[in-house]
């Protein structure tokens, strides 16, 4: 086998990945300014404090479900070749791992119900030493198709796990 190196992954995920990411980051991010819209409206003595409770709040929620899905989308990375599984993921905190497929011992999908309406899918990798790397963003069926790809591939390796 060769001396596998952290490099760069080829392929980009899915583009319905910023919308997936961005419904996550407006759940995260516009309940408190809209909690504090609705006293402003609803609370006439204090309206000037909940106004700018509401400005505080959603100025930077807005900078967040602008900024991060885009970022995050250049970012994260894939790959898979005959020895390896390559990821690049993040967005503040960048991760760049390679697990090479002689360690691999499971294979998982998980699609939530937000991935599911984007048609998305997330991949696990599960290395013998208990650490995972993920791909997240994949359309549905190229996840399936890289799991079975991965299930077969990785009987085939020989190595470390037995």
């Amino acid at each position: 086998m060769n001396e596998l190196r952290l490099r760069p992954p080829r392929n980009r995920v899915e583009g319905r990945a910023i919308g997936w990411w961005s419904a996550q980051a407006a759940v995260f991010a516009l309940p408190l300014p809209l909690t504090f819209g609705i006293l402003w409206a609803t609370i006439p003595p204090t309206r000037e404090l909940f106004m700018w409770f509401t400005l505080g709040s959603l100025v930077p929620g807005l900078l967040y479900l602008t900024v991060m899905p885009v970022w995050r989308y250049r970012v994260h990375r894939w790959e898979v070749t005959g020895d390896a599984v390559y990821t690049a993921s993040g967005w503040l905190w960048q991760q760049w791992r390679v697990v090479p497929l002689s360690r691999v011992q499971t294979v998982d999908t998980l699609r939530g119900p937000l991935q599911q309406l984007f048609g998305l899918s997330g991949i696990t990798v599960t290395t013998a030493s208990s650490s995972a790397v993920s791909i997240k963003g994949l359309d549905a069926k190229v996840g399936d198709e890289l799991v079975a790809y991965l299930a077969d591939r990785t009987q085939a390796v020989p190595g470390d796990v037995s």
